[in-house]
C-alpha cells in the first residue's frame, strides 16, 4: 500500500484522542527533550523513524514534543495524549511533570487551557 510508511502511528480516527499540554520553559531541541523524557519515565521513544516520535506513558497514553513555530523562542509544548479521557491525559501529564521535576532542572508546568479537549 503506497504511503503506509508515512502514516501516523496513533489510534484510528474513530478512537478519540484527549490532550493535556505541559509547557517546558527551556531552550532544548526536540531530540534532546525526547531523550530526557525517555530516561525520566524509563520508556523508549517510538515511531522516531516515521517522523512522529512519542513516548508511551500508560495504557492508552503517550507524550509528544511539539516544537515552536519558525522564529518563535521556547517554550516547548509537551502534549500528553490519551485514548481514554481528558482526566487520564491530565493525570498522566501531572505524573510526567513530577518525574521531570525529580530528575531534571527543567521548569515544566501544566497548561490545561482552552485547546485541551474537555
Amino acid at each position: 500500500m503506497p504511503g503506509r510508511w508515512f502514516r501516523r502511528s496513533t489510534p484510528p480516527a474513530s478512537v478519540p484522542e484527549y490532550c493535556a499540554t505541559i509547557v517546558l520553559y527551556q531552550a532544548i531541541s526536540k531530540l534532546d527533550a525526547l531523550a530526557v523524557i525517555s530516561l525520566a519515565v524509563d520508556a523508549p521513544v517510538e515511531n522516531a523513524k516515521l517522523g512522529m516520535p512519542r513516548i508511551a506513558l500508560a495504557d492508552g497514553a503517550w507524550v509528544e514534543v511539539e516544537l515552536p513555530k519558525f522564529g518563535e523562542p521556547p517554550p516547548l509544548a509537551l502534549d500528553v495524549y490519551s485514548t481514554v479521557s481528558t482526566d487520564q491525559a491530565r493525570l498522566q501529564a501531572l505524573t510526567l511533570i513530577a518525574a521531570l521535576r525529580r530528575q531534571t532542572a527543567w521548569d515544566v508546568r501544566p497548561d490545561f487551557g482552552a485547546h485541551d479537549d474537555d
